[in-house]
């Protein structure tokens, strides 16, 4: 496969900066050549404002497409499972926003169809290849606080303002039956895959979660230990209807000669505090996040590299917030 020429399925907010046209048609030997949405409207205007030459707004038609030879499924997750299963049929590598599907139990069966199939399955974990991210790997393999402890995550923020007032109208992301969960499987699933990516595997996790606020149906409040295979211990806390001015996004690594305080979505400086003093890296991401996992799987379908988020790692994501939310 010489030329990656891109079927999008979907056509959301994720696709007009992160991902999409803007990242994809940056990409050496990579195009965005049609896009598929339910409203015609909809799919017609992201064509021609991104100048991508096809649209659809029949998922299968753009899967058969013949022009298309790798499909990007930018779609809420709960048809991920049945659009993967379409895009494997076709014999085609398949790229699927996160989190992976609803559930570990999707995830699974569209890694056994993969592998059944021989067709590669990549999941939008960007966070890894992200200069940031690399940056504390760095830090944690060259063990500059020493040997890690334990990691702490808060993640507290207000309700989204269509979720309150007199008239709410919150989003697919805190309907179950669309999202598997709430805020928190949409959130977390981005952490714990790149602690995975940091630590290696987590084998225990355990949680309360909870609806406390009642502004929807699904859990709002959770709270969570986990330990690595490695020993490595954590626990975290989730909020989502704290008032703004509580709002905090915190991620702490405690190791034997130091520690690590950084953000997972918001801040852009990592600080690191040991005997020796503090030191901070203030590292920016790139205009299109999604753009240098992107090209890591241009590569490998071209035979000259591996991406490092596939269908195996993006599953455990999921598998580890089952743990936390049965």
């Amino acid at each position: 496969m010489q030329h990656i020429q891109w079927g999008m399925i979907g056509c959301g907010n994720v696709t007009e900066k992160k991902s999409g046209a803007p990242a994809i048609n940056k990409l050496a030997n990579a195009s965005l050549v049609a896009v598929m949405a339910r409203k015609a409207d909809k799919a017609e205007d992201y064509a021609k404002r991104h100048n991508v030459p096809k649209w659809y707004t029949d998922v299968d038609e753009l899967i058969n497409d013949p022009d298309v030879n790798a499909v990007y499924i930018a779609t809420p997750p709960g048809v991920h499972l049945e659009y993967a299963a379409k895009v494997i049929k076709a014999g085609k590598p398949v790229y699927i926003e996160k989190p992976m599907a609803r559930n570990f139990k999707e995830c699974e069966e569209i890694n056994r169809l993969g592998s059944e199939a021989g067709v590669p399955v990549f999941v939008a974990y960007y966070r890894r290849t992200l200069p940031y991210f690399l940056k504390l790997k760095e830090l944690v393999d060259q063990k500059v606080i020493g040997d890690i402890r334990c990691v702490n995550i808060t993640l507290h923020w207000q309700p989204y303002d269509d979720e309150v007032g007199e008239n709410p109208q919150p989003r697919w992301r805190v309907f179950p039956e669309i999202s598997g969960g709430g805020h928190f499987h949409d959130l977390a699933s981005h952490q714990f895959d790149i602690l995975e990516f940091l630590f290696g595997e987590i084998t225990y996790a355990k949680g309360i979660a909870r609806n406390q606020a009642h502004l929807y149906k699904a859990d709002d409040v959770v709270v969570a230990n986990y330990e690595f295979e490695n020993g490595i211990v954590g626990n975290g806390s989730w909020c989502y209807t704290v008032n703004k001015e509580q709002r905090i996004d915190h991620g702490q690594f405690i190791g034997s000669k130091g520690k690590i305080t950084f953000s997972f979505f918001s801040a852009t400086k990592i600080k690191v505090e040991t005997a020796e003093g503090i030191a901070e890296y203030d590292i920016p991401y790139p205009d299109h996040v999604q753009q240098p996992l992107l090209e890591t799987i241009v590569k490998e379908l071209r035979g000259e590299g591996k991406c490092p988020s596939t269908g195996n790692t993006g599953a455990r994501a999921n598998l580890i917030m089952d743990y936390i939310t049965s």
